[in-house]
């Protein structure tokens, strides 16, 4: 066995399962909503997914600076110009390096074609939303059913009636909504939907009181869309209060172009809404 073959092919194996990764955690649910379905691809739940596209890029990294040893003298002649004279800031240098800081910068100023990568990443994360449904709050499923009936407002009694009733084995009050749906092969969701009294529905279109998970990277239109809301009237609501806002903004976009943060443009809209 040959250390350099071993190296350019742990590279290339490597590089090719961290595609495989990459693609799954571009279009995977944002991580509220995959902890709280139990998203699973393959078997795979998104910290699993996420461990092993962090160990592969490991991998790969050090592959790849084994690599760049193996082939230091390869690389060094694309850094020479016609007279064989070593010069670093040469053209093809030159234009890997431009673009190296365009993709950088671009995607820290959010602008296409940067922005449309991470939009559309972010419309497969949105759908995965609409597909799953919301926690009643960020890592609800952690919660064991005495702190989740508190956050909740729901009657702990109640809940522990009713999870009995939907035959869901648990031990006591202080068994978290995971342990629940792990222990009866189901989802936090699951365990949640189970828990509500006798004609009890989560209401989806009346407008909540307070900020939600992940409220800032919803566009206003859906937001509008999702609560049955006038998304014109709305807009002009914000427009009365000098805010300017677009259809296709989101609402961290439209909160940052007044200097404000996402949940204190909610309590606007808010307040928008009960106006109307």
């Amino acid at each position: 066995m040959k250390l350099r073959k071993i190296t350019s092919l742990t590279m290339f194996l490597s590089f090719l399962l961290l595609i495989v990764t990459s693609i799954v955690l571009y279009v995977v649910p944002h991580g509220r909503i995959a902890y709280w379905s139990d998203w699973r691809f393959m078997g795979l739940t998104k910290t699993l997914w996420g461990d092993v596209h962090i160990n592969l890029g490991v991998l790969f990294l050090v592959s790849g600076l084994l690599h760049l040893y193996y082939n230091w003298k390869l690389i060094v002649t694309y850094m020479k110009n016609k007279a064989k004279e070593l010069k670093i800031f040469t053209p093809d240098f030159n234009m890997a390096l431009a673009l190296t800081l365009i993709f950088t910068f671009g995607t820290l100023l959010h602008i296409p074609p940067m922005s449309t990568i991470l939009d559309f990443s972010a419309s497969f994360k949105d759908a995965g939303t609409r597909k799953y449904g919301e926690p009643p709050y960020g890592h609800a499923e952690l919660s064991s059913l005495k702190m989740f009936a508190k956050r909740t407002d729901l009657d702990l009694d109640v809940i522990k009636q009713q999870l009995q009733k939907s035959d869901m084995a648990f031990d006591d009050e202080s068994w978290t909504l995971l342990d629940i749906a792990r222990a009866n092969n189901c989802t936090p969701k699951d365990v949640y939907v189970a828990m509500l009294p006798p004609k009890t529905t989560v209401d989806t279109k009346t407008f909540p009181d307070q900020p939600f998970p992940g409220i800032g990277r919803m566009r206003l239109k859906d937001l509008c869309t999702q609560y049955d809301l006038d998304t014109e009237k709305i807009i002009n609501g914000l427009g009365a209060r000098q805010i300017n806002a677009e259809p296709n903004q989101t609402i961290k976009e439209i909160a940052q172009a007044k200097g404000m943060e996402p949940q204190t443009l909610f309590e606007v809209i808010h307040e928008v809404v009960t106006s109307l």
